[in-house]
């Protein structure tokens, strides 16, 4: 295996791949004098996103190609108004946390160039830290749109999955990519979401997800881990007691929480069978040219085809059972704070052992995806050596406005200059609610059991003009039933008294209020609608069953769901 592909010359030009001499920009056609959304704005992308008509590398120069068209994301920001200057460096195929896995040269830390940037959307993180674009696009699969924020002082937005396309983005991991989005102040990237935002027809994974547009409570419950690894960082140690500190200030309760699920949920993204979803673009390519790869790209992508399917199958069970382990925390929490990396890393210490230094990159961002949160990387303050140290908020799928809201507080409370420029940030800036004004026209449903997605009376949603919004569970203060005597066989589901219960899986649904009435006309007894108390999702109307019918039932409830029952598995 050649390395002769690996460049570490370390230079502030290595954030640019392509450059261009006069910006794109898309004029919308109209004699209107409305100023559109991003009009103003400059950005840049990350390499591995298309631009019609400019090549494409995904930092593999063997790997080149020239797209006809722009990706869908692309081409919604230059309707916005922004224009675009050019694209940016990355490590190669987006594997890495580092920014220094590039044939095109090491993107160094805009702090100190003896320092990693982060990656692998180095390069974009790079240019809006310095000043020399508004915002720009990342993507983020294991943190590469947070990793790169968090060391430079700037905003990384990692939207929940499915809100922005990744049509016209060359896959990491497919199934939990994101287009991410880099800016100096909250108010800039929230702009640039909304306007990025929209359910591509043409995009597999992306979907209609209704984003809540209230803020957090003024209680706020703020989670931190149990325990906390800096690696013999203790700068980055007193930096985050300060950040508990500060998030105090602005009225939150903080919360202990047990980070083990999702340290264990973390691992799993590149030291089980699930990293063989790397290989599902580049297999054939990486056959081909092994060559054209460098070193540590080339063993994390060996590696993923070194499982089986059984292999496969078994990761994935493994991450529900963390996943269920995971989502009991949101009972106790509204919020989850973490240091968006446990430390900074010398270059020359990187590209001596990179695989280790770039899995402690990763510490707190690989599992974030894996589990469909949502988060936003917002810096917090300078460290006594003069380096960045930023935290990250996550919440559930959905909260991204509820996060930009508390990083946009966050941000104004830690007074610190924007990115590695001398502007300050303007107080006072609100961040606009999502578009939702037809929210009040659509009601949620929590479904437990045939109404689910494939199950028999899953035509009653359908039928409604339902829409799927998100799987999630109840509280544990449930018990699950099997009732005697229903056709299609249909379960209830009861409250019980504290520590009496457990988790049980649901789905959460929407259909128009006008069609509300008939749904639940179809209700037979015992079955009827209540208030269901969610993880995540607070209280959602949904199926609950009367007692008087559980006395010839079976209690179900250690399966954990009507989905698992059926199917005989036992977690």
């Amino acid at each position: 295996m050649s390395t002769t592909n690996q460049n570490n010359a370390i230079s502030p030009e290595s954030a640019w791949i392509s450059r261009f001499t006069e910006p794109l920009d898309q004029q919308d056609g109209s004699q209107s004098s409305t100023k559109r959304a991003l009009e103003g704005l400059c950005f840049a992308v990350k390499d591995n996103i298309d631009v019609a008509q400019v090549p494409t590398t995904a930092g593999c120069p063997d790997f080149r190609y020239t797209p006809l068209e722009s990706a869908y994301v692309v081409n919604r920001l230059l309707k916005a108004g922004a224009r675009l200057i050019g694209k940016t460096n990355l490590d190669q195929f987006a594997c890495g946390l580092s920014g220094t896995r590039s044939p095109y040269g090491v993107v160094p830390n805009s702090f100190n160039p003896a320092f990693v940037c982060g990656g692998s959307s180095s390069g974009s993180a790079y240019v809006v830290a310095t000043g020399q674009a508004d915002f720009a696009l990342g993507t983020d699969t294991a943190g590469s749109g947070r990793v790169p924020a968090g060391l430079n002082n700037i905003i990384g937005l990692k939207p929940s999955k499915g809100l922005i396309s990744t049509r016209g983005v060359v896959p990491a991991a497919r199934s939990v990519d994101c287009v991410s989005i880099f800016a100096r102040d909250v108010a800039t990237a929230w702009r640039v979401f909304l306007a990025a935002c929209a359910e591509d027809p043409e995009d597999p994974y992306a979907r209609a997800l209704t984003l809540e547009r209230s803020s957090f409570p003024n209680a706020l419950r703020v989670g931190i881990p149990d325990r906390c690894e800096w690696f013999d960082d203790h700068l980055s140690e007193a930096c985050f007691r300060k950040a508990i500190n500060q998030v105090a200030a602005l009225g939150g309760t903080v919360v202990t929480i047990d980070y083990s699920p999702l340290r264990q949920c973390a691992e799993l993204l590149y030291e089980s069978a699930l990293v063989s979803e790397r290989l599902e673009v580049t297999a054939n390519f990486v056959e081909r040219n092994p060559d054209s790869l460098i070193k540590p790209v080339y063993e994390v992508l060996k590696k993923g085809a070194s499982f089986s399917p059984i292999d496969v199958f078994k990761a994935i069970q493994s991450l529900r059972n963390l996943e269920r382990q995971s989502n009991t925390m949101w009972s106790s929490i509204d919020v989850l704070m973490v240091p968006t990396v446990p430390r900074h890393y010398l270059i020359e210490s990187m590209i001596a052992d990179p695989i280790e230094l770039n899995r402690r990159l990763g510490y707190y961002t690989n599992f974030v995806n894996l589990l469909d949160f949502a988060a936003i990387a917002v810096p917090s303050s300078i460290r006594a050596d003069g380096l960045p140290f930023g935290v990250t908020f996550i919440a559930p799928a959905g909260s991204d406005f509820r996060l930009a809201e508390l990083g946009a507080r966050f941000h104004e409370a830690s007074q610190l200059c924007l990115g590695r420029t001398d502007q300050m940030l303007t107080e006072g800036i609100s961040i606009p609610r999502p578009p939702g004004g037809d929210r009040k026209s659509w009601v949620r449903i929590a479904v437990v059991g045939a109404h689910l997605r494939g199950m028999p009376l899953n035509w009653q949603l359908e039928a409604c003009d339902a829409r799927f919004v998100a799987e999630s569970c109840t509280t544990p203060d449930y018990r699950l039933f099997a009732l005697a005597n229903t056709e299609p066989q249909k379960p209830g589901l009861v409250r019980v008294s504290p520590g009496q219960g457990q988790c049980i899986a649901l789905e959460i649904w929407e259909l128009p209020i006008s069609n509300f009435g008939s749904f639940v006309s179809q209700i037979p007894a015992p079955l009827g609608i209540g208030q269901i108390q969610t993880l995540g999702n607070g209280m959602v109307q949904g199926f609950l069953c009367e007692h008087y019918a559980l006395q010839e039932a079976r209690d179900i409830t250690h399966f954990g769901g009507w989905r698992a029952y059926q199917e005989g598995r036992v977690p």
